[in-house]
């Protein structure tokens, strides 16, 4: 079974727990077995609502580490510790990150700086190159302050097998209806 085929269905942001200021390895050990239990067809950890924006890089492979460790290749793993304004510091982080147990990432939209439709494409582009591992595409404007355009989407989507599905949370229900219409047959919306 191809990824593609594997991270259909539901796929559920994990929270990251924390008990008085530091991570709560118990009860995040009982949400993912609560979520395998439940259904769910894949994880994704360190996501926003994991709470990637305020732990550190240190903190962010603990927790990858752990939840890989607690999954035991049960579902497909997404991580969700690739987004940033740095296109050039992402890609290095790819480039020396271990990917051991992960299969995808999901990376936002650079954030702060309020890059074009162009520069998110390039931003996108450059990540999917250094990559061993397809991207989800995290388009989320009320973090990131810029829109990712269904026409930048569709672009991206034609453009490499690595992009295998988009976070659409742009809440435009039309430019949805133009990425699922538009999109190829290998990409998927979540």
């Amino acid at each position: 079974m191809s990824l593609h085929q594997k991270l259909r269905g539901t796929g559920v942001a994990l929270v990251t727990p924390f008990k008085n200021g530091a991570i709560d390895w118990e009860d995040l050990e009982r949400i993912i077995e609560h979520v395998i239990a439940g259904g769910v067809e894949f994880l994704v950890s360190l996501g926003t609502t994991g709470e990637s924006s305020t732990t550190t890089d240190a903190e962010h492979r603990q927790i990858l580490d752990f939840a890989i460790k607690v999954n035991r290749g049960r579902v497909p793993f997404v991580a969700g510790v690739f987004g940033g304004n740095n296109t050039a510091a992402m890609v290095e982080k790819i480039k020396d990150f271990n990917f051991d147990g992960i299969d995808a990432l999901l990376s936002s939209n650079p954030a702060y700086n309020k890059p074009g439709q162009e520069g998110i494409f390039q931003h996108y582009l450059a990540l999917a190159e250094a990559s061993p591992r397809p991207i989800i595409i995290y388009n989320v404007p009320s973090r990131t302050s810029s829109n990712m355009t269904a026409e930048t989407t569709l672009r991206l989507a034609h453009s490499s097998d690595k992009f295998i599905a988009v976070k659409e949370a742009s809440d435009d229900i039309y430019q949805i209806m133009k990425i699922l219409k538009g999109r190829p047959d290998n990409f998927f919306w979540c």
